[in-house]
């Protein structure tokens, strides 16, 4: 016997319930509160077969919790992906029960998934975390627009905040308003920099205790904040049947604009899932890029091409997509055979091209005198010398230091070789 369909539109306070029947006959159901009590009390109402949808808000997997047992299945849908309640010119809570009850009914409703208690915990605690660090920030910088209202300088250590930067800031000479701000925010940043430091702590305790977060430190640019992040937001790697699917996730893969027989146009990153995830994962890739290896490899080619930013964040399509790969199904992460035996230096440009299909069929000997270069060719071969020279060191004429007694070696940094040096005259 098929069962019923049931929308549960969920407010902080109370629950709005609409009722499909099998035949497609919608009603109302009773309002309740959103309670412990008075939900269980509703789940014993319903039957074996029911199925309940509801849209995803802060208490949506707890309510999932308690009726979960109780009924068939507990679809708990993206808010984005409900066009028809989002888009919606009347909208109240019980019309979005009932279009709720009606699109489980059709069975348009796609379940989002839902972590465990660890992986919930953790999420809690890293974006706490990221949230400490922010007020942080923004305490500090309180400190420095008081010295720029004051017309004080810049401070002279790279931590103005350290032991030595709060002795400079003692003794500077400020209005007695602006030296009470200067104290309140050094207080405030030491209860927050303890706050981070427990958090931290805890972090630590389960980095320890996770496989997959030691293996993912592996990785050059990941430490402890980066692999918990990850883990957090993607919680079970093995859901995901692809690395393009896990780019997608996190709202890495760049946007698609195609109709008709327009070719497509790929702009931005859709910028989906979680906000964090995205910013540790680009500070490691600035990281990682400063290491010898296939990712520093892979940078340098796609920056001389498309620009640091799109090196930075961009992915490889024939190599993967994604560094990390699942393993043995579930549980672990791995290193791509590729990647690990990858050269480190970039690939050329013209390596790989094939030769025009007139030049392989025609012998040497059948070809006809190449004509000389026209004024403009040659022009335009001298001007893209200059440019090819022009980014070259020239040695300086006389020595600047001495070391050991030979001069120094001069090393180009953004030259292709790392073979090209040149020595002082």
């Amino acid at each position: 016997m098929e069962g019923r369909s049931i929308g549960l539109n969920v407010h902080r306070d109370f629950c709005e319930i609409a009722i499909c029947e099998p035949d497609g006959r919608v009603r109302r159901g009773p309002r309740i509160a959103t309670r412990r009590a008075a939900l269980r009390e509703l789940a014993e109402q319903l039957g074996p077969q029911d199925r309940v949808a509801m849209e995803a808000t802060g208490n949506a997997l707890q309510i999932a919790r308690i009726i979960r047992p109780y009924v068939k299945q507990v679809i708990v849908a993206n808010t984005r992906r409900l066009a028809a309640i989002a888009e919606a010119k009347n909208k109240t809570d019980r019309r979005d029960a009932r279009t709720l009850a009606q699109l489980l009914h059709a069975g348009l409703l796609e379940d989002c998934w839902q972590p465990d208690e660890t992986i919930r915990a953790l999420r809690r605690r890293t974006a706490r975390r990221a949230k400490l660090v922010r007020h942080r920030a923004r305490f500090k910088n309180e400190i420095l627009a008081v010295l720029h209202r004051n017309l004080k300088p810049r401070p002279p250590m790279a931590d103005a905040f350290g032991v030595a930067g709060r002795e400079w800031l003692a003794a500077l000479a400020l209005p007695v308003d602006e030296r009470d701000t200067v104290n309140a925010g050094l207080r405030q940043i030491d209860f927050l920099t303890e706050e981070i430091t427990t958090l931290e702590r805890d972090l630590a305790r389960y980095t320890l205790d996770s496989v997959e977060a030691k293996r993912l430190m592996t990785v050059p640019g990941v430490g402890m904040i980066t692999a918990t992040v990850f883990l957090a937001a993607v919680g079970d790697i093995g859901r995901f049947p692809d690395t393009r699917r896990l780019v997608g996730y996190l709202g890495l893969d760049p946007r698609v604009r195609q109709s008709g027989t327009r070719p497509a146009h790929t702009g931005r990153i859709s910028k989906e899932g979680a906000t964090e995830v995205r910013h540790v994962l680009v500070e490691a890739a600035l990281t990682a890029v400063r290491t010898p290896g296939p990712l520093k490899a892979f940078y340098e080619r796609t920056r001389g091409r498309r620009g640091h930013q799109i090196a930075i964040v961009g992915h490889r399509p024939q190599d993967g997509d994604s560094v990390l790969a699942p393993a043995d199904h579930r549980t672990r992460l791995r290193l791509h055979d590729a990647d690990r035996n990858r050269q480190e230096a970039p690939r050329r440009r013209t390596q790989g091209r094939r030769r025009p299909a007139q030049a392989r069929r025609a012998p040497a000997a059948a070809q006809p005198p190449a004509a000389p270069p026209s004024r403009a060719r040659h022009r335009r071969t001298r001007a893209s010398r200059l440019r090819t020279h022009r980014h070259r060191l020239a040695p300086p004429t006389t020595p600047t230091r001495q070391h050991d007694g030979g001069n120094l070696t001069f090393i180009r940094p953004l030259a292709t070789s790392l073979s090209a040096r040149f020595s002082s005259a």
